[in-house]
């Protein structure tokens, strides 16, 4: 893996696992447009652990007083799931992993061997279209929007989860999923996209722990220059999702998610029809 290719891979994953457009399915898509090879299991972690690197950077405030809010139900033992904003979003954020973290632990081989043929992922972008244009319009038929996410239930909250599971299939993006799903539950742009990035942020470093003990039980060493590549997937995925959070953030004030959709369908079109030009 040369360097170029690690800092364009790395580039790719930073800014396609918060924008709401699949990193999973970019991923397998570059690679295959620019004829690279899958990259090893090894940078996959690097470049996963750039971007958890970025959201935890972003949302250290947010994460900082959720798990103070868990330390005091431990030390005071009052578990009531609603006792203050912090402990409530603490178990919304909870409840919404677990979907993804049950369906991911016993499913996330299978469906990534089995849908990540470039043809799938393809097709599978126009799900992701699909969702964002069905949040825009769940958005727009709303009589009143939610602008805290802490406003939300606990059903809301698992139906969220249960939309970011559909994320296991190269091609759907998990923030686009969960984005479109708050808004969905009457939740505006704005909060929906935040607690998205909330929600992201275990399945990220779940994801990224899960490959690295991977790599490190399969006890290969390194090739030569393969470190240099690494620092670089590492740095330039933690750098643009950075700022892609940022950016989001800002975004969704002001414009809505159809630029996003288009985006989707359009690539997912190129692509297909590229896979069935080269046969």
């Amino acid at each position: 893996m040369d360097l170029l290719e690690a800092i364009i891979l790395g580039i790719v994953q930073g800014a396609t696992e918060f924008l709401p457009v699949s990193s999973s399915g970019h991923l397998v898509l570059v690679s295959w447009w620019l004829g690279l090879d899958s990259p090893p299991l090894i940078y996959t972690v690097m470049v996963h652990l750039g971007t958890t690197l970025a959201i935890l950077l972003f949302f250290w405030k947010d994460w900082w007083q959720l798990l103070q809010a868990g330390f005091r139900a431990i030390k005071t033992r009052n578990f009531h799931w609603n006792q203050n904003l912090e402990t409530r979003l603490l178990t919304l954020l909870i409840v919404g992993t677990i979907p993804a973290a049950v369906i991911g632990f016993l499913l996330a081989d299978f469906f990534e061997e089995l849908f990540s043929t470039p043809a799938i992922v393809s097709i599978n972008l126009f799900i992701t279209a699909g969702l964002l244009i069905y949040g825009e319009w769940a958005t727009h038929h709303s009589e009143m929007l939610l602008d805290d996410s802490r406003q939300i239930g606990v059903t809301d909250s698992f139906i969220i989860g249960s939309a970011q599971a559909l994320a296991i299939l190269p091609g759907v993006s998990r923030s686009g999923s969960t984005i479109a799903a708050g808004m969905a539950r009457g939740m505006d742009r704005s909060s929906a996209t935040r607690f998205s990035f909330l929600l992201a942020t275990p399945v990220i470093l779940a994801a990224g722990v899960m490959q690295a003990f991977e790599v490190v039980t399969s006890q290969k060493s390194l090739e030569d220059g393969l470190v240099t590549a690494l620092a670089a997937g590492f740095v330039s995925s933690a750098i643009v999702g950075f700022l892609c959070i940022v950016l989001l953030l800002r975004l969704v004030r002001h414009y809505g998610f159809y630029g996003f959709a288009g985006y989707c369908l359009l690539f997912g079109l190129v692509s297909l029809g590229g896979v069935l030009v080269r046969g």
